[in-house]
């Protein structure tokens, strides 16, 4: 038994600096989660090209075991760049929504650690699926039930490292994101190449050869991870969240909403998957306990927000990929690239302004400026995403008849790239220091309803790139970052001192 097994509420003294002056058990988790993020982003990078370019043609739709059903019933017989958009849509926003599943499962009965490993093996299976196109239904089912077990689970262990009033735990997401971002460069490059210069199941394999390393390295990290009593965890997360109260004031709502779903076109739009996220999430807050509800409450307020903030970014994966993959100038030289490699532009920007907005603000705190909150950062985020889709908007209304250059682009990417590293990684922090502790798992999986609620009105409004002309179809979605900023400053008006007074 390691001393960590043995002593199931350690946390790591401040004197472990073994990774980068942070503890040794955050530099496994942060490559066991490149190892999942280069799985998941070879797969969502790939995804929407694969199935336009490929899986949804005539020819080809026929050989998916169920996918014709599916399009009739539950896509109102959508074909094309439609039907993409809206599977991805639900794709990208059920591994977002899983995860509090998976929290669940984590703090009631199997533990963080058993879970984790149980959806890195999941993950695993899906990706290697997808090498069969027939069952290509049953590959995202797999990931999304992967993820969810996975997800939740090792950020939750990111934010146990460290104590309540350790500094460096802020710094600790920023590294852990940067790590994403990594992954996020090295995906496109491998397997987006793989998928479209060599065969599409090429790129998914080497998705799932390198998810089984991560699980392989998970297992070596455990004697320098957070400890656990499942006994405790277990007592505490009952008298945290009534289970039996979460799944009845779901399942009502469920009923409520598809009753109305008829007569409220807004709720039939939102469809199945939609409404079972709304219905998630008003079941947790009537199953938390009466003290942690206010919290609860506070945090699902941000959902949301965060979403409408995020909405251009999570769009880069959809119909972005379309635009550019029609309209890009990619030929350099005689050769065209991967449109993939957009994505490998993008995180490329990410990783640098992650670091250089950490590094920024740490500098400024050492020189004693004035440093925002939370909230405050992610304002300040708000405003260069919205900077970041005028410029899209710009590229769209300026394009003319030949192809568009990458100066647009590229310079989009770089002001949304700023705005994410005050967004993401900061309301992450946030919630894992106003996450009551009992639950912890738990609210990170709240937490990952903001994508949920993005990817899932991305796959909408994804949809409209078909009909709506380019430069409107990106003003929509500079329109939504500037609902974010509102937001956000509603926000910390009303609700900023009252969470911050609140104890965890």
């Amino acid at each position: 038994m390691t001393a960590a097994e043995a002593t199931p509420e350690l946390e790591a003294p401040p004197h472990d600096r073994a990774f980068l002056g942070h503890p040794k058990g955050l530099g496994y988790l942060a490559f066991v989660e490149g190892c999942e993020r280069f799985s998941y982003y070879s797969m969502q990078t790939l995804l929407v090209l694969y199935m336009v370019k490929y899986l949804l043609l005539p020819e080809n739709i026929g050989n998916v075991l169920g996918l014709q059903w599916l399009q009739a019933v539950a896509y109102d017989g959508k074909e094309g760049q439609p039907l993409a958009s809206a599977i991805f849509g639900d794709y990208t926003s059920l591994v977002y929504l899983t995860p509090i599943a998976g929290g669940l499962i984590a703090d009631r009965w199997l533990g963080r650690r058993a879970t984790l490993l149980a959806g890195a093996v999941v993950m695993a299976v899906g990706h290697f699926l997808m090498a069969f196109e027939g069952l290509f239904l049953f590959a995202l089912i797999a990931l999304v039930i992967g993820v969810g077990l996975f997800k939740g689970n090792i950020a939750s262990q990111v934010g146990e490292l460290y104590g309540p009033n350790d500094l460096r735990r802020a710094m600790a997401f920023q590294i852990f994101y940067i790590a994403i971002n990594v992954s996020v460069i090295v995906a496109p490059l491998i397997s987006g190449t793989l998928g479209e210069k060599v065969g599409w199941h090429y790129g998914f394999g080497a998705a799932g050869v390198v998810m089984v390393a991560g699980l392989l390295l998970y297992i070596k990290a455990g004697p320098w991870l957070p400890g656990e009593d499942r006994a405790e965890r277990a007592a505490q997360s009952s008298d945290g969240v009534n289970g039996a109260r979460l799944l009845g004031f779901a399942a009502l709502s469920l009923a409520v909403l598809m009753l109305l779903a008829p007569a409220v076109p807004q709720i039939a739009e939102m469809g199945i998957s939609g409404q079972v996220g709304l219905s998630v999430a008003l079941g947790l807050l009537g199953a938390v306990s009466g003290s942690d509800r206010p919290r609860v409450f506070a945090l699902l307020l941000l959902i949301p927000i965060l979403a409408l903030s995020v909405l251009t970014n999570q769009e880069i994966f959809n119909a972005y990929l379309v635009w550019a993959d029609e309209h890009f100038q990619l030929t350099f030289f005689g050769t065209t690239l991967p449109t993939s490699y957009m994505i490998t532009i993008d995180a490329a920007l990410s990783f640098s302004m992650l670091a250089a907005v950490a590094l920024y603000w740490k500098w400024r705190s050492g020189k004693g400026g004035w440093e925002p909150d939370e909230i405050g950062k992610m304002i300040i985020g708000s405003l260069f995403v919205i900077a970041g889709g005028l410029c899209l908007y710009a590229a769209a209304l300026t394009q003319g008849a030949g192809k568009i250059g990458l100066g647009w682009p590229v310079l989009f990417h770089l002001l949304n790239s700023i705005g994410f590293a005050h967004i993401m990684p900061v309301s992450l922090a946030l919630f894992t220091k106003v996450a009551p502790r009992a639950i912890n798992a738990t609210v990170v999986g709240i937490y990952y309803l903001a994508f949920f609620t993005a990817n899932k009105t991305v796959g909408i409004i994804g949809g409209w790139y078909s009909t709506m002309d380019t430069p409107t179809f990106w003003l929509v979605h500079v329109g939504s970052a500037f609902a974010g900023l509102v937001g956000f400053a509603l926000f910390r008006a009303v609700m900023g001192k009252r969470l911050a007074a609140s104890p965890a």
